[in-house]
């Protein structure tokens, strides 16, 4: 099942130069039809797994590994509260290092911050965790109990510079990680799905698939 053969449509007014009419209508895709998972399902956590996506897969190839059908791509997306797949999809090894080169050219593997290394005093106790951003002139002083002093630490002994490539590179691995419909609400979904898209009774209703948009009897230039 295709996501855009399954949104309802909608009969718009011809604007084409070769109409036969300005009564002609032609048929186009309702994209403004949205579909969120049903509240009892998104507030149960038991319906999703998590999941990380492997390097360079695409919706269709997770779809395929998890439902057996490439075509339930959209249900991936959906369920990942995917709206833009270009901006919130990760890219492959590839493509984030030519994006991140078009968007920082010479200065790619120029520090864009620091964090902290892990530090522990001789006993094996921890001092300082990893991870944290700090300053480039950060330093860090405690009390050695083995030795019976303080200690100082800076400089790279405390610290590590993070590329602007490196960053990116992040932020693309944090896009791996989504949560995904379980098998046995599969059929759930899709029915609900189905259920959104059929039109109401109105005026411009024309069957459950199908309405009619007003005639606008806009001119073209």
């Amino acid at each position: 099942m295709g996501y855009f053969r399954e949104l309802p449509n909608l009969k718009y007014p011809s604007f084409l130069s070769d109409k036969n009419s300005t009564l002609e209508y032609i048929d186009v895709k309702n994209f403004f039809r949205r579909v969120k998972l049903r509240e009892d399902l998104q507030n149960t956590f038991t319906v999703f797994n998590k999941y990380e996506i492997p390097m360079g897969s695409r919706p269709d190839n997770v779809a395929e590994d998890l439902y057996g059908s490439a075509s339930l791509d959209w249900v991936v997306i959906t369920c990942a509260g995917i709206v833009n797949i270009r901006d919130e999809w990760p890219l492959n090894s590839n493509e984030i290092y030519d994006y991140s080169l078009n968007k920082y050219g010479e200065k790619l593997n120029e520090v864009r911050y620091y964090e902290t290394k892990e530090i522990r005093d001789l006993e094996g106790h921890l001092i300082l965790p990893a991870g944290k951003r700090v300053n480039s002139d950060f330093t860090v002083k405690y009390w050695e109990e083995t030795l019976s002093t303080y200690m100082t630490k800076s400089g790279t002994s405390v610290r590590t510079g993070i590329s602007n490539y490196v960053h990116e590179t992040r932020l693309n691995d944090d896009k791996r990680f989504i949560f995904v419909l379980k098998n046995e609400y599969l059929q759930t979904f899709i029915n609900d799905f189905r259920d959104i898209m059929v039109y109401g009774k109105s005026s411009q209703f024309v069957d459950d698939k199908t309405v009619k948009t007003e005639n606008l009897n806009i001119s073209m230039p």
